[in-house]
């Protein structure tokens, strides 16, 4: 498949052809459709180079457009004009492939956007698009996008978030005039997935009440379902906590698929590469070394701790989490079949080999224990909090049981030896 996309150079474009060229030369294997060549169309493309691109396209991607001009007549030029003059000369060449058109949601008219002239041009390029459609029966797919944001986006420019991760990874001041002002936000990633997929046909369809896309099969517009909702406070508080990470080594909360994992990825994209690497404290005694890399809210901390050999001990962390004491002991029956009651400790992805009631524990990055099942006399550092107890084993002391009164604390399970 040939594809052109106008107005390669710009934030959607490029992305998008990056994407095109990953296919192409196979290292994005994850879409199901062939691309055998990109046709990047630009501001400093000729007029030779589009009529030769629109008669060998397979696919328009039209993501030219002016959403800041000098002049606002220049509205109509860029984002009308344009749009006439690549619909033409497909009809010269005959070329009824299917075509799309990036619009905006400001094209609804409709409330605050009533009036603007961005938003009259876009509409007019819209009518013209369905036209287009309806005289040659070419596939015509009409996206209205909300606010956009990713990786190589422009700062300083239309966009309040590539404006807030460039200054604040960089180091510069922001302005937030109201923090209760919500945005709807597409990620480009998306984006770009929305628009490979219609490629395929794909596409999804929708048909407009007020400025809200409501999902239509049949409907003459397309959208991206997966939009996220997010007011200029909560952005800014989730970035500063990204930007003191160096400082506290604390990850916010970053569910795998929500709007905080797309952020975090746009705010690493305008990180300086010198800010991208930062010393960590290495705390030195005589034991050894302890060096804390991150904490997480919920999921535990990663460290790095070396015992001196010296010392005759070496302490092999294996596990962050938390101990679950049983509410009370139950009868289980050992290997040789004895009945037994108390407590046991089991550690996960291995058999139970203790009642279900048993303590147990829960790690993110488990590692099972040395070559044997967990049990009594495991050495334990009781409460990772700084103001807690640590218990570390040095030679000659003898462990103890795991008794009743420790009672969900968080632990760290160590397996030790002696030299």
């Amino acid at each position: 498949m040939k594809i052109l996309v106008t107005g390669a150079g710009g934030f959607v474009g490029r992305n998008l052809c990056a994407q095109l060229k990953n296919i192409k030369d196979g290292k994005a294997r994850n879409y199901p459709v062939a691309v055998e060549e990109v046709f990047e169309y630009d501001i400093d493309s000729t007029p030779e180079e589009l009529d030769s691109y629109c008669r060998q396209a397979d696919f328009v991607f039209n993501l030219a457009g002016v959403n800041r001009p000098e002049n606002p007549d220049d509205f109509a030029k860029g984002n009308f004009g344009f749009a006439s003059t690549l619909l033409d000369t497909l009809r010269r060449h005959g070329n009824t492939c299917p075509v799309m058109l990036s619009s905006s949601i400001q094209a609804t008219l409709i409330g605050r956007y009533a009036g603007h002239p961005y938003g009259e041009s876009k509409r007019a390029g819209e009518e013209l698009f369905f036209d287009y459609a309806r005289q040659t029966g070419a596939r015509v797919l009409v996206y209205r996008f909300p606010n956009l944001f990713g990786k190589w986006c422009r700062p300083n420019y239309n966009s309040a978030v590539a404006t807030f991760c460039n200054n604040i990874a960089n180091g510069m001041p922001i302005q937030v005039n109201d923090p209760s002002v919500e945005l709807e936000l597409l990620y480009i990633d998306d984006l770009v997935d929305e628009m490979i997929a219609s490629l395929q046909g794909n596409e999804h369809h929708c048909e407009f009440e007020g400025v809200q896309a409501v999902e239509n099969p049949d409907g003459r517009y397309c959208y991206v379902p997966t939009t996220f909702h997010a007011t200029l406070g909560q952005i800014v508080d989730l970035l500063n906590r990204f930007a003191s990470l160096p400082q506290t080594l604390m990850i916010p909360e970053i569910p795998a698929d929500g709007f905080a994992k797309r952020l975090f990825s746009t705010y690493l994209s305008y990180l300086p590469a010198d800010k991208a690497v930062f010393d960590l404290k290495m705390n030195c005694d005589q034991r050894g070394s302890f060096t804390e890399l991150v904490h997480t809210p919920s999921c535990g901390q990663c460290e790095y701790s070396q015992a001196r050999r010296d010392q005759g001990t070496a302490l092999a962390q294996l596990q962050v989490g938390t101990l679950h004491r049983s509410e009370r002991a139950r009868t289980h029956t050992d290997a040789q079949g004895r009945n037994r009651r108390g407590q046991g400790i089991r550690s996960l992805r291995r058999p139970h080999t203790v009642g279900d009631n048993a303590p147990g524990i829960h790690s993110q990055h488990h590692q099972p224990l040395r070559h044997r099942r967990p049990r009594y006399g495991d050495v334990l550092q009781r409460d990772i909090r700084p103001a807690a107890t640590r218990h570390i084993l040095r030679p000659g002391m003898t462990t103890t049981a795991i008794n009743s009164d420790i009672d969900r604390q968080n632990v760290v399970a160590h397996d030790a030896y002696c030299q």
